[in-house]
């Protein structure tokens, strides 16, 4: 393992927009990332053309600030032919110093369109256990972002097992998520917007009710490292502080890399670093898990945790005004309630108000402000930053326009026609027979029925992975291992494999690296692999698994196009209590196993499984309809995923076809 020498972090900040772009570049940021207008985790960003991002990139190079592009969003195999043209027209025209990467089919993509730059492992890709960044270094990746639900004795397990001339990136500032970084299937299940491909609506923001109490149980204060950016600062091989917020203002991103600037150069600065994150318009802010011995649970709080800096509540809605807990400033603007909230709506200050003064907003026909809703400023432009942008978009005006030519690639792969049996061998171009076809029922502990074999699965963390498991017995990896269960993970296969045991399921492809030799196991990528087209299971293939069992988040076309072109055996989710989100914390005022209700009317319930939080809505994902498609498709494996319901939690009756009958978006 390598350690490299200590030096100062690079501050890498996020633009979803020019201006903010051009904001990072006034701030004296390193780096910026930034995404496309597909493929990107955050769609509702602005986002660039690749003609904005070649002139932005040739400016920020003119600068000395690289310049990282997250195309970090799950492909469907419809779409891995778009996705290499994408790269092919970036990687001619555009000249960027890195991609960040979820789906490792874009690796091979990548590498098709003779992309010379480094690849970076995205957070969603979920490496969360140090033996995993091996595999994530031998997968071709320079980097490796770490998920933000990281204290700072894990980052350091992490960093002492970076492998070669690896690095790690860490999180100092923004947006927390509830869920488990790429295990949140929240947004997706309630209307196909999936937050694995950058189109999730929050649910997890909204208010919710339980035992008659209406509160945001799921909705997080903001990840602010501030003080403690002088611990991670000492940790080798973290070479990255990152700030998230590709839907922030340019004010945002201006002010917080500022702050970060003197937190890392000028320590003894540091009332002046922390006074910039409060001007900068965010949420009250969190250290989160940073401190194991301090965890600041971003859950408990009494604020808002609206986007943006709350500023008061609305007094009077026929003339509706609110105190302002800052001054205003003509141009700053105002969001007023949750997006959620039928009058929603954006403002722009018109004049300037002092601290605790009255600000009258302009009553908009037909949507009439209900009282006590919540104001916050999402934006404002200052003179100085306003003059900075001014002259550096005059600067950027300068570089001529570049034309972009359509690509000429397509894929070279392609496997169509191919058929698998149930070993995972190809037989030709045509299915010779029906491939064995059998299922999988997998459940928390050991059911009350003796089940046949070949065809039971359990979770191996189950009672602190003391559970006793056959040796025909299936043996499924959590979808979360953090740094202080590998070993505890390790020894339980260890010894599971001197008893025989052979089948294994992991939810994770960095897991494989838990296991010497793999090949001479029947390894399974799970379904929380994410895996949503071919080129990602010729990967899994090529290091050692056996099978997979692909995303149960597939619409129809794409679930059904697979197993006749992979090159390993496909399972398929039929059945299931499947999580709208995996935590790692929980709000102190939610109880657990009981029921709580959205505002649509939707129920769900929370249960605690090992260390994460298991949030799961009243009534399964079932395709069971659907069997006899899936097996005509060629799916070997059919698998049901059973929970412990808990007690007055009522399953309802209602289809659970998840994302067979929409498009996916």
């Amino acid at each position: 393992m390598s350690c490299q020498p200590l030096k100062s972090p690079i501050i890498l900040a996020p633009a979803g927009d020019t201006h903010s772009f051009l904001a990072a570049i006034a701030a004296g940021a390193d780096a910026i990332y930034c995404g496309l207008k597909i493929f990107s985790a955050r769609m509702e960003a602005g986002n660039f053309s690749i003609e904005e991002l070649a002139r932005l990139t040739q400016f920020a190079h003119s600068k000395g600030v690289q310049v990282y592009v997250a195309f970090n969003s799950i492909i469907k195999e419809s779409e891995t032919d778009k996705a290499l043209r994408i790269l092919d027209k970036l990687t001619r025209y555009a000249d960027v110093d890195a991609l960040i990467i979820q789906d490792t089919a874009m690796v091979s993509l990548a590498k098709q369109a003779g992309f010379k730059g480094n690849l970076h492992l995205s957070t969603l890709a979920n490496c969360t256990h140090p033996a995993g960044l091996e595999a994530a270094h031998k997968a071709g990746f320079s980097r490796v972002v770490l998920p933000r639900e990281f204290n700072l004795d894990e980052i350091r397990a992490m960093a002492a097992a970076v492998p070669g001339t690896m690095d790690l990136e860490v999180f100092v500032h923004g947006a927390l998520c509830y869920a488990v970084s790429g295990r949140c299937y929240w947004s997706s299940w309630f209307g196909g917007k999936s937050a694995l491909r950058g189109r999730c609506v929050q649910p997890c923001r909204r208010m919710y009710e339980q035992n008659g109490k209406k509160a945001r149980y799921f909705s997080c204060m903001d990840l602010s490292a501030d003080v403690l950016a002088k611990v991670l600062k000492e940790i080798p091989n973290i070479t990255t502080w990152k700030i998230e917020g590709r839907k922030k203002s340019p004010h945002y991103v201006y002010y917080t890399v500022m702050a970060y600037k003197l937190l890392r150069d000028a320590p003894d600065q540091k009332k002046q670093a922390l006074s910039f994150l409060a001007y900068a318009l965010g949420r009250q802010g969190s250290h989160y898990n940073l401190l194991s011995h301090r965890v600041s649970n971003p859950l408990d709080h009494g604020s808002e945790t609206g986007s943006g800096l709350f500023l008061g509540r609305i007094k009077n809605p026929e003339n509706p005004y609110f105190i302002s807990r800052e001054a205003l400033q003509p141009g700053d603007l105002l969001r007023i309630g949750y997006e959620e909230e039928r009058f929603h709506q954006i403002q722009k200050v018109i004049r300037a108000v002092p601290k605790k003064g009255k600000y009258f907003l302009s009553s908009k026909k037909g949507r009439r402000i209900k009282k006590g809703t919540s104001v916050f400023i999402i934006d404002r432009r200052g003179r100085e930053l306003e003059a900075e942008l001014s002259r550096l978009d005059a600067e950027l005006r300068e570089l001529p326009n570049v034309t972009i030519k359509p690509s000429p690639l397509s894929l070279t792969h392609k496997t169509a026609g191919e058929s698998i049996t149930s070993h995972g061998q190809t037989r030709g171009h045509r299915r010779k027979r029906e491939p064995d076809i059998y299922a999988m029922d997998v459940f928390r502990k050991k059911p009350p029925i003796t089940k046949p074999p070949n065809n039971t699965g359990f979770w191996i963390s189950t009672n602190s992975y003391g559970i006793k498991a056959q040796a025909q017995d299936w043996l499924w990896l959590d979808p979360v291992l953090f740094p202080d269960e590998e070993k505890i993970c390790q020894n339980y296969i260890k010894t599971a494999l001197k008893k025989g045991a052979k089948n294994f399921v992991l939810n994770s492809p960095w897991q494989i690296t838990l296991f010497d030799n793999p090949q001479r196991l029947n390894i399974w990528a799970g379904p929380f692999c994410n895996i949503t087209n071919c080129i990602a299971v010729e990967i899994l293939k090529r290091n050692g698994f056996s099978g997979a069992i692909v995303s149960p988040e597939l619409d129809s076309r794409t679930l059904l196009s697979l197993p006749g072109r992979c090159c390993l055996p496909l399972g398929v989710v039929c059945r299931a209590n499947w999580p709208l989100a995996i935590s790692r914390i929980a709000a102190p005022d939610l109880a657990l196993g009981k029921g709580f209700t959205s505002p649509m009317g939707e129920v769900a319930w929370t249960s605690k499984y090992n260390k994460t939080y298991h949030t799961f809505p009243n009534w399964p994902l079932d395709l069971s309809s659907k069997a006899g498609e899936l097996k005509q498709a060629g799916f070997v494996m059919h698998v049901n995923l059973f929970e412990n319901i808990p007690k007055g939690i009522r399953m309802k009756p209602r289809p659970g076809t998840w994302n067979w009958h929409l498009k996916l978006l």
